[in-house]
């Protein structure tokens, strides 16, 4: 049974499996949130609604889909309908479910990392990495930070924007995941494959890397152990990078910022929102903190 918050994501269910010759019978919800994931119980199907006005990157997430199955990357997969489709002004996506799923290991992350940073770009517009994306929106939704908190964090953005448009030079850019952190590279029974595949861009490898050397170094979620382990895997420290500060503090606003974002609307949150800015600005001593996951 679905919840009041979910029933109209559920009309755009229906609608989009009966536009495709699927059963939507029986959906239920597995996240409501700025992307919705429902399952098709006894089908196999997974479907993703995304944000409306995200059909251009909903349909770039199919092409790169198509493209991972050719290129033998082992990555979520999608169902043999055409699509996406739009149901109630959503984009919306089909595609096979993942068994029984765990998160990955950092091993994990750096092998699928470098077989995809070893691939050509492919022939499809993937556009320019914007390690900025939302952010500015974030902090409009921001409700729950003092104005001074704010204004702060929308110059750090200035500050950060100007200093990746003069980042010295790194790895050879390519195809990049854009979301590189276990919950999207998880483990089932076939073995590690990448999941939400809809920040593909094209840039450098070494966006993908800071978000395992972040949760090492800035949240303490990976330790140190297993902070080599994931180098020796992918073959690269990004940390010994002069352009790491930059990425890596370009990670560190997206990570506040989307919290600041969600706490506007869930009260439990807004104490670590807060907390996330006051690490940033220098109020709950050095790196590494202990951050929370929000959603």
């Amino acid at each position: 049974m679905t919840t009041t918050a979910a029933a109209p994501a559920h009309q755009v269910v229906t609608q989009a499996c009966a536009a495709v010759g699927l059963d939507s019978t029986g959906a239920e919800p597995l996240r409501l949130a700025e992307n919705q994931i429902w399952r098709l119980p006894g089908r196999q199907v997974i479907v993703r609604i995304a944000r409306a006005g995200q059909e251009a990157a909903a349909a770039r997430e199919v092409r790169v889909a198509r493209w991972l199955a050719q290129e033998h990357i082992p990555a979520v997969r999608l169902i043999d309908v055409q699509q996406p489709i739009e149901a109630d002004g959503r984009p919306v996506t089909f595609w096979r479910e993942i068994p029984a799923q765990e998160h990955g290991s950092v091993e994990d992350v750096a092998h699928l990392l470098s077989q995809l940073h070893s691939l050509l770009p492919p022939d499809i517009d993937l556009g320019y990495l914007d390690p900025f994306v939302r952010v500015d929106e974030r902090l409009q939704a921001a409700a729950t930070l003092h104005a001074d908190d704010t204004a702060w964090l929308h110059g750090l953005h200035r500050d950060l924007a100007a200093a990746w448009a003069e980042r010295p030079a790194g790895l050879p850019d390519c195809a990049v995941h854009g979301d590189a952190w276990p919950g999207n590279f998880v483990r089932a029974g076939n073995g590690p494959l990448m999941m939400d595949l809809e920040r593909f861009s094209l840039g450098p490898p070494e966006w993908d890397l800071v978000s395992t050397a972040v949760r090492a170094k800035t949240t303490g979620a990976v330790t140190d152990g297993e902070y080599r382990r994931f180098c020796e895997a992918y073959g690269h420290d990004v940390t010994e990078w002069e352009g790491y500060p930059i990425l890596a503090g370009a990670r560190e606003l997206r990570m506040a910022t989307y919290a600041a974002q969600h706490a506007a609307g869930n009260e439990e949150w807004r104490g670590q929102a807060q907390y996330r800015v006051d690490c940033l600005r220098g109020r709950s001593g050095p790196r590494p903190w202990t951050w929370k996951g929000i959603l």
